[in-house]
């Protein structure tokens, strides 16, 4: 092993060589999503939906809570973000019409649509059992949101069933209604 390198050069190379496969189809998405995406319907309907949802989110919030929401929605985005990268690279689903092209996930759910919702939703009704508040927003995303978007075309499943994102969505919802729950936050 040249230079004190702990990995055997072959599998460097390998590995180099497959990197190199993954930026040439990132460069042919790219050309390809100029031709057909970009300044397109789809885009700036992306766009909308990643800017409308905040707009939204800003009138409604819950003044003095900003930063416990912001704690939930950048959670939700991560994990929302982290499962759909998972679901794109294990080739479950795909996406078209993206306003991002050189991220494997659709920005608008990921970034906006699924953390503003989660927010919103926490603050309406906060007195409900959130167990049966998480239903309903699984229900609704799972059952409405991901169909509405594979009829726009946005969204193709492919070894993916609307019922398996069901208990994921229930998850996501309570967890972040843990994290709206915390004590722990206290000036620095």
């Amino acid at each position: 092993m040249p230079d004190g390198q702990l990995i055997n050069a072959d599998k460097i190379e390998q590995s180099r060589k497959l990197y190199e496969e993954i930026h040439q189809t990132h460069m042919k998405y790219l050309s390809f999503w100029k031709e057909t995406t970009l300044w397109h319907w789809e885009f700036w309907l992306s766009l909308f939906l990643v800017v409308f949802p905040w707009m939204i989110w800003w009138f409604y919030r819950k003044r003095g809570s900003e930063g416990r929401l912001l704690l939930v929605g950048f959670f939700v985005l991560l994990v929302a973000s982290w499962l759909d990268f998972l679901g794109v690279a294990f080739g479950a689903w795909f996406y078209t019409g993206k306003a991002v092209p050189v991220m494997p996930t659709f920005f608008p759910w990921d970034s906006s649509l699924l953390p503003v919702t989660v927010m919103l939703w926490l603050q309406f009704q906060p007195h409900w059992n959130p167990f049966v508040k998480a239903v309903i927003y699984a229900l609704v995303v799972a059952f409405i949101g991901e169909p509405f978007f594979e009829w726009l075309g946005f969204y193709s499943p492919l070894k993916w069933n609307t019922i398996y994102s069901f208990p994921v969505y229930i998850g996501i919802f309570l967890v972040s209604y843990r994290f709206s729950k915390m004590m722990s936050f206290d000036t620095l």
